[in-house]
């Protein structure tokens, strides 16, 4: 597996993660389905907000210079608003707006910040429960849509109409940040497993219908006690490729776009966790890259 990679894991984040399996205080142990958050596990096996906030950092950095820096961000399909936690707990000048359709899991992410941030750091988060591609909010430095979250957009037009909602919201100068995975075994019916901290982390890919590119995802989770939590997430998905959706960026507007891919660490056969603009992948079983398109 090339590009974000972790021991050949193919997962929903196939490798973006760390390595986890180190016990943190008090989280990991005892856990069974009953007693388990389901937003709990999914932040703890598939997200990682700071690395997110150095990708947008180091974007920035080669394509506007260090004069030019981001300050408020929107970040898209956002759940808990992890990343939107992460991004103004960096510095006193961010601010961040979260948006999505599920109330239930905005109202999660709200009580997570009560213990993450500081007062002075949740006046500058605001939560929005909305459609993406209607939300009123403009003027943003930059916009993301992580965790292949575009990909509930299952038709040419719709994901254009998206793209092109994000390009009004932009600055002049604004960036948009997403993400793909792809990769010969992303076609396959298959399940895998990974042993974290006090659980298991399951990717079910069900379903996958050739003729369309309609793709089926479950997410579950296992528990020492032998007890289950079966589709605690589901993902009723498009797989997109890099071409299509590069493609649609640029009829959406945006002038150009790049891809990111990770290096190899030579040791370990791994990611590296260094990214860099290219235009040559490699043809692995998995990968997940990053793009970045400039308004």
């Amino acid at each position: 597996m090339h590009g974000k990679r972790r021991a050949g894991t193919h997962t929903a984040r196939r490798g973006k993660q760390k390595d986890r399996r180190r016990t943190r205080k008090g989280r990991g142990k005892w856990l069974t389905a009953a007693s388990a958050d389901r937003h709990d596990l999914y932040e703890r096996s598939v997200q990682e907000p700071d690395a997110e906030c150095d990708f947008i950092k180091q974007v920035w950095r080669e394509k506007r210079g260090r004069r030019r820096r981001p300050h408020f961000i929107r970040e898209d399909f956002c759940g808990t608003a992890a990343v939107c936690a992460a991004w103004v707990q960096r510095h006193r000048s961010h601010r961040a707006v979260g948006v999505d359709l599920n109330q239930s899991v905005l109202d999660w992410g709200s009580r997570a910040m009560l213990r993450r941030l500081k007062p002075a750091q949740r006046s500058r988060v605001r939560l929005l429960r909305d459609d993406v591609r209607h939300a009123a909010v403009r003027g943003v430095d930059t916009v993301l849509a992580m965790n292949f979250s575009h990909f509930i957009f299952q038709t040419r037009a719709e994901l254009r109409s998206y793209y092109k909602s994000v390009h009004r919201s932009l600055k002049r100068d604004g960036i948009f940040i997403l993400d793909a995975y792809g990769g010969s075994e992303s076609f396959e019916e298959m399940q895998e497993e990974r042993d974290l901290d006090g659980f298991t982390y399951i990717w079910d890919q069900h379903h996958y219908n050739p003729i369309t590119n309609h793709v089926i995802n479950y997410i579950h989770f296992k528990f020492p006690d032998g007890t289950r939590m079966n589709r605690a997430f589901s993902y009723d998905w498009r797989l997109w490729t890099l071409p299509e959706l590069q493609e649609t960026l640029r009829e959406a507007g945006f002038r150009n776009v790049s891809v990111y891919w990770e290096g190899t660490d030579e040791k370990t056969g791994e990611g590296d966790g260094h990214w860099a603009e290219t235009r040559l992948g490699e043809a692995c079983l998995g990968w997940i890259a990053y793009i970045a398109a400039m308004k």
